[in-house]
């Protein structure tokens, strides 16, 4: 049996976005959808302890809220709920092992508290063995279409592009199949993306020429891009792809092409650094600053 879509819930908005998101993509992939929710602990509670009986209803007011939303939205998903023992990264880092995607609110940093390091989201996202899409508050499933024709926000529209960024230095086969995947469940586009920087004098090795133009330069980057790609076209046969690739930082090439889009996947390495997991600086800063749902799969 194929395993759920996991969505992790609190009662924010955040993630009754997700928990909703989550659904469209169970019934994308004809999954079922879990929803988990951790107990509020904090540090004077052992672990093991029972829920008091505040925590108890906390967690079943925000599965019946998240579970009447989707009832609404998506009636078709198989859904269930589990609750499930803090702290909440450690929890969730459980019920990650037990599907392939997990979806999760995401602040960005809009809100109180932003989302910074040491959130329970990042700390998910930079441990987790598998996909984490992070989700934003206000997401709705007409955010995922192209407008109608007169430019009114609709459902029964084609999906808008999937984008996908390529570190062209170390392609990786999890993170490309997943957006070709993924653009393939919707119909979609893929959009694949690839910046890069002229290299500096100092980064140049012996016999390496600097002051190669521009445009070639371009040119060489993106008959690169299309060879890395060519074996996933015939694979996803069915799937229209778009490649671009900019001079520029690779945080603010995804971010604009990014906009507009229904999904942006980006690559998490998995390699343990001395400072501990961390989402790496093009992937921290996207999930920071991009407005749509972003998929984060991890990778050697």
């Amino acid at each position: 049996m194929l395993p759920p879509v996991i969505a992790g819930v609190d009662g924010s908005p955040e993630s009754l976005a997700a928990a909703e998101w989550a659904a469209r993509e169970a019934a994308r992939r004809n999954r079922p959808l879990r929803l988990v929710h951790a107990w509020n602990w904090h540090p004077r509670q052992d672990v093991g302890e029972p829920a008091t009986a505040a925590q108890r209803h906390l967690a079943r007011r925000s599965l019946r809220q998240a579970e009447d939303r989707i009832r609404r939205t998506c009636p078709n998903v198989v859904l269930d709920d589990e609750q499930v023992e803090g702290p909440a990264t450690a929890a969730l880092l459980r019920a990650a092992e037990q599907t392939d995607l997990l979806v999760l609110g995401s602040r960005g940093l809009s809100g109180f508290t932003g989302f910074l390091v040491g959130s329970v989201a990042l700390g998910v996202v930079a441990r987790a063995a598998g996909p984490v899409v992070l989700v934003r508050a206000g997401e709705e499933a007409a955010d995922e279409h192209l407008p109608a024709a007169d430019g009114t926000a609709s459902t029964r529209t084609g999906y808008r592009d999937v984008v996908l960024g390529v570190d062209l230095g170390d392609p990786c086969d999890e993170v490309i199949e997943f957006a070709f995947e993924e653009a393939r469940l919707r119909r979609a586009r893929l959009h694949v993306v690839h910046a890069w920087q002229q290299p500096s004098p100092i980064s140049l090795g012996p016999g390496e020429i600097g002051l190669v133009n521009g445009s070639e330069r371009a040119g060489e980057w993106l008959g690169f891009l299309t060879a890395v790609l060519q074996v996933w076209r015939e694979k996803y046969a069915d799937v229209e792809v778009v490649e671009t690739v900019t001079e520029g930082r690779a945080q603010s090439a995804l971010v604009r092409a990014a906009s507009g889009a229904s999904l942006l996947v980006v690559g998490r390495r998995t390699t343990e650094r001395p400072t501990g997991p961390r989402t790496g600086p093009v992937t921290h800063a996207v999930i920071h600053h991009v407005g749509c749902p972003v998929a984060v799969v991890p990778h050697q």
